[in-house]
């Protein structure tokens, strides 16, 4: 893992687990932050995963598929997490 300054910005080398394991952490804290769910770094950061994930031939339309990729193994269902969604504002 390494960090770079580039101009105003920051390149990161990072290892694919562990880019697993900070957007799982990020993303299972978004209802304490919503801030971080429209922040550029976390889109891009899904977009590649999804990317990755693709390569890997898992379909990420497919929320199970998605969550064994990403390491969510104990993921609840997709009825639960609706029955649970919340709104934000």
């Amino acid at each position: 893992m390494s960090f770079e300054e580039k101009g105003e910005g920051v390149i990161a080398a990072l290892d694919g687990e562990e880019l697993k394991l900070i957007y799982r952490v990020l993303h299972q804290h978004l209802g304490d932050h919503p801030e971080l769910m429209d922040t550029d770094f976390l889109i891009e950061l899904q977009n590649y995963l999804q990317r990755k994930a693709r390569a890997d031939g898992v379909d990420v339309s497919d929320h199970g598929a998605w969550d064994r990729w990403i390491g969510n193994d104990d993921a609840p269902s997709c009825d639960l997490r609706n029955a649970r969604r919340r709104t934000f504002e």
